[in-house]
């Protein structure tokens, strides 16, 4: 390698960034899945390689239902304005703001990754929550198939996984998915904050519309896929009055159960939320974050297990007795669906087979 010298300089030279942009100026927008309001975007998303060597993350949180999470993005491209996950960007020296919803880092290695933890003697075959952090269905995955092809891992070793998602996209692993369901090793969980569409937009604009989120519980039920709904996050004096209709509709779809998640704003998102609330509902902001704070012990967030999921508070009683009624007149959450564990299988490659 040739070398100048750059005195003062401790490196003479730049090595390849592991973080390699690997897509770019590209649309992964489907009328099927996605309805794109942006044909003359101004800001491109971006795509970079990501190099991590682990992709099972372990939950600390009791809220969490399951103990491992894995997420083959970081980053969103739905931009969700409330996305709690937004701060995790300025790990990477991104903002929280426009560079989560259009700088992606994409772990194009989290199948190989995936089969490398189910093979190891420590392993205990238990569910894992997929994704936990950012959607793991959103627009580049139409194209990537990154988490088709670790569905495909977890069918292959039977080890059974929730998914939570935002997106009708998810229809398209249905042929994978069902035979998981047969096995009892596979539920999805739908997410509805809305069904205005017009609020929907505006606050999720690159996700699936409402209409296609009750559209994809429903088609997942008639294959036999266990869904759900997640009503989140519920925005107190915005979209907490349809609680009941949300359970309503998605009951009639096919859902079996239902949770719910009330808005939390960490760090930068409570900044990012207010000019939001600011620019399209100005009028309500102060209700709506005086609310907020009433739930969270005054406070946008409140980061103690048991209590950060849910709210406090007499507001967020209300919305629970609400919720829980609204289950019970539409019969979600009646029956417990336990995911097996103990049909966890490791293939002949991954059992040392002499032939």
């Amino acid at each position: 390698m040739n070398l100048k010298d750059h005195k003062g300089r401790g490196s003479q030279y730049n090595l390849p960034n592991r973080f390699e942009k690997i897509h770019s100026d590209e649309d992964f927008f489907d009328d099927e899945y996605f309805e794109n309001t942006e044909d003359d975007r101004k800001i491109v998303t971006e795509y970079f390689n990501d190099d991590s060597k682990s992709v099972l993350t372990e939950n600390k949180s009791p809220d969490i239902k399951a103990k491992f999470s894995i997420n083959p993005y970081r980053g969103c491209e739905h931009g969700c304005i409330y996305c709690y996950a937004r701060p995790t960007h300025e790990y990477l020296g991104f903002s929280s703001g426009l560079d989560f919803e259009s700088k992606i880092m994409v772990k194009q290695n989290a199948p190989d990754l995936l089969r490398k933890e189910f093979l190891k003697k420590s392993w205990i075959p238990q569910p894992v929550f997929f994704s936990g952090n950012t959607d793991c269905y959103q627009p580049v995955e139409r194209k990537l198939q990154i988490t088709r092809k670790c569905l495909e891992v977890f069918s292959e070793f039977r080890n059974p996984v929730m998914i939570i998602t935002k997106n009708s996209l998810i229809k398209r692993d249905a042929d994978i998915l069902t035979e998981m369901a047969e096995l009892n090793i596979v539920k999805v969980i739908v997410s509805i904050t809305t069904l205005n569409f017009d609020l929907q937009r505006k606050m999720e604009p690159r996700t699936s519309s409402p209409a296609k989120r009750l559209d994809t519980i429903e088609y997942l039920s008639s294959k036999g896929i266990p869904a759900g709904v997640n009503i989140a996050p519920i925005i107190p004096g915005l979209t907490d009055e349809e609680i009941p209709e949300i359970l309503k509709q998605s009951s009639e779809r096919g859902a079996a159960f239902a949770g719910r998640v009330i808005l939390r704003l960490p760090h930068s998102v409570k900044i990012l939320f207010e000019n939001w609330l600011e620019k399209n509902y100005p009028e309500r902001s102060v209700k709506i974050l005086n609310r907020v704070r009433e739930m969270h012990g005054g406070g946008l967030y409140n980061h103690t297990f048991g209590r950060r999921l849910t709210g406090e508070g007499k507001y967020a009683d209300l919305i629970k007795m609400i919720f829980d009624s609204g289950c019970r007149k539409y019969g979600l959450n009646e029956n417990v669906l336990k995911l097996s564990a103990d049909k966890f299988t490791l293939p002949a490659y991954g059992q040392g087979s002499l032939f």
